[in-house]
C-alpha cells in the first residue's frame, strides 16, 4: 500500500511541477511583447524580454532537471539501487559504523553527479548566455572541491554521531538526535561569517564613508549593533547583486555585494539595508529558525517510528539485512522519500516568506525613503533579470518575495 502511495505522491509531484512550469513559460511568453506600466518609465523593452527569456531558459532547465531527479529516486527506491549499494558494502566493508557512512557516502556522491550536469548548464550555458556568469571553470572546480572538503570535515561527525545514538540511545536517541541537529545549525550559523564564507569570497571593509556613516546610523536608530560593514567580491562569480546581515550578537555584519553597490546611490543602499534590519526587528529570522527547528522535531519522531517498521523498507525497495543495523539505510530512505509529500506544503512556506517581505519593505519605507526603496528594487530587478510578469499561480506557490508589480504597488501607495 505504501509503494503505491509513494508512486501517487511521486507522479502527482512531478506533473505538478511540470504544470506549474509550464504555466510559468506561457505567461511570461505571453507578456514578453509589453512593459507593466508601473516599470514603463524605468526599465525598457529590451531588459523586460531579456528577462522573460532568462526566465523560461531557467523554467525549461528546471523540468528536465526534475524529471532527471525523479528517475533517480525510483533507480535508488523501487529498482533496487539502494539495495544493491547496501549488499556490495556490506561484503566490503566489516566495520558497521564504517559500512553505513560508506552508504550514506556513496548516495550522495551519485546524487552529485546526477547534478553536476545540470549545475555546469545553468551556470556556463543559461546564466552565461544572459550576462550573469563570470565564473571560470577553474574557479567552478575549486568551489566544487572546498565544498566536498567542508561536507567531509562537517558532515562525517555529524552522520556518525546520529548514527552511534541511534543504536546506543535506547528509545530516546530520537531528542538526542535532535539537540544535535539543533547544535550543528547553530553552530554552521556561527561559523558561516567568519570561517565558512572567506573560503569562497574575499571579504573587505566597506570603504566609503558616506555609505558608512548612513548605514551606522541607520543600524544604530533600528537598534542593531553590528561588528562591521563588510563588501564581498561577489562579481568574481556572477553579475547578480544582494546584501545581508549575518552573525550572531555583538559579531552581526553587515554585507553588500560589490556588484550592488555598483549600481545603487546612496540612499537606495540605505533602504536595501533597511529592508534587511527590517527582518531583523520583526524577528523574522528568530521566527523561522524556531519553525525550522520544531518542524526538525517532528520528522526526527517521524524517522523515529518509520525506522523500526518493516514494511518502510520492504514497500521502498529495500529489505533490511538481518543482524546488522540498518539505521543508514532508515535515513536515506526518510530524505529520499519524504520531500516527494512534503512539497504540497511549499506554498504555505511561500506565503509566509511574502508575508515577511511585505513587513520588512513596510518597515523600511518607514526608516528611509519609500522612493528610494522603489529605486533600488527596480534597478535589482532590471539588472538581476527577474521577470515582471510572473504567472500568478507558479509565483503563489513557489515564490518567496511578492510579484514586483505588487510589491511596487504597495510601497507607492503604502
Amino acid at each position: 500500500m505504501f509503494t503505491f502511495t509513494f508512486i501517487v505522491f511521486l507522479l502527482s509531484e512531478v506533473l505538478m511541477r511540470l504544470w506549474l512550469a509550464s504555466r510559468q513559460i506561457r505567461h511570461v511568453q505571453r507578456h514578453r511583447a509589453a512593459v507593466p506600466s508601473e516599470f514603463a518609465d524605468r526599465i525598457g523593452l529590451h531588459s523586460h524580454q531579456r528577462a522573460a527569456d532568462y526566465t523560461v531558459a531557467r523554467m525549461q532547465v528546471s523540468m528536465i532537471e526534475r524529471v532527471t531527479e525523479a528517475a533517480v529516486l525510483v533507480a535508488f527506491t523501487l529498482l533496487g539501487g539502494l539495495q544493491f549499494l547496501d549488499i556490495q558494502l556490506g561484503n566490503l566493508i566489516e566495520n558497521e559504523m564504517l559500512r553505513q557512512l560508506a552508504l550514506i557516502g556513496s548516495v550522495l556522491a551519485l546524487l552529485g553527479v546526477v547534478g553536476l550536469p545540470f549545475s555546469v548548464w545553468k551556470k556556463f550555458k543559461v546564466e552565461a548566455r544572459f550576462g550573469f556568469n563570470r565564473m571560470t571553470p577553474k574557479l567552478f572546480v575549486q568551489d566544487a572541491l572546498k565544498t566536498l572538503l567542508l561536507t567531509l570535515a562537517l558532515g562525517t561527525p555529524l552522520v556518525a554521531s546520529v548514527l552511534w545514538i541511534m543504536a546506543n540511545a535506547g528509545a530516546n536517541w530520537v531528542w538526542w538526535a535532535w539537540g544535535i541537529w539543533v547544535g550543528f545549525n547553530l553552530l554552521i550559523l556561527w561559523l558561516l561569517p567568519t570561517v565558512i564564507a572567506p573560503l569562497f569570497n574575499k571579504f573587505t571593509p566597506l570603504n566609503n564613508p558616506e555609505i558608512a556613516e548612513r548605514i551606522r546610523a541607520l543600524a544604530k536608530r533600528c537598534g542593531f549593533s553590528l561588528k562591521g560593514l563588510f563588501v564581498m567580491d561577489g562579481s568574481r562569480r556572477s553579475a547578480h547583486g544582494n546584501a545581508y546581515f549575518t552573525g550572531f550578537g555583538k559579531a552581526r555584519r553587515i554585507v553588500f555585494f560589490d556588484t550592488l553597490l555598483a549600481r545603487l546611490n546612496v540612499d537606495e543602499v540605505e533602504a536595501v539595508l533597511a529592508h534587511e534590519l527590517g527582518h531583523f526587528k520583526h524577528h523574522h529570522i528568530l521566527k523561522r529558525m524556531a519553525i525550522s527547528f520544531s518542524l526538525a522535531l517532528v520528522f526526527v519522531l517521524l524517522l523515529g517510528w518509520l525506522s523500526s517498521q518493516v514494511w518502510f523498507y520492504v514497500q521502498l525497495g529495500v529489505v533490511p539485512q538481518l543482524g546488522r543495523p540498518n539505521d543508514a539505510l532508515a535515513l536515506i530512505l526518510f530524505f529520499l522519500a519524504v520531500p516527494v509529500f512534503t512539497f504540497w506544503f511549499t506554498p504555505l512556506a511561500s506565503w509566509l516568506s511574502r508575508r515577511d517581505e511585505f513587513q520588512a519593505d513596510h518597515y523600511a519605507a518607514h526608516q528611509c525613503s519609500p522612493h528610494a526603496l522603489t529605486s533600488a528594487l527596480i534597478k535589482l530587478y532590471d539588472d538581476n533579470a527577474a521577470t515582471l510578469t510572473p504567472d500568478p499561480v507558479h509565483s503563489a506557490f513557489y515564490d518567496s518575495h511578492p510579484p514586483a508589480v505588487l510589491r511596487i504597488q504597495k510601497l507607492k501607495h503604502g
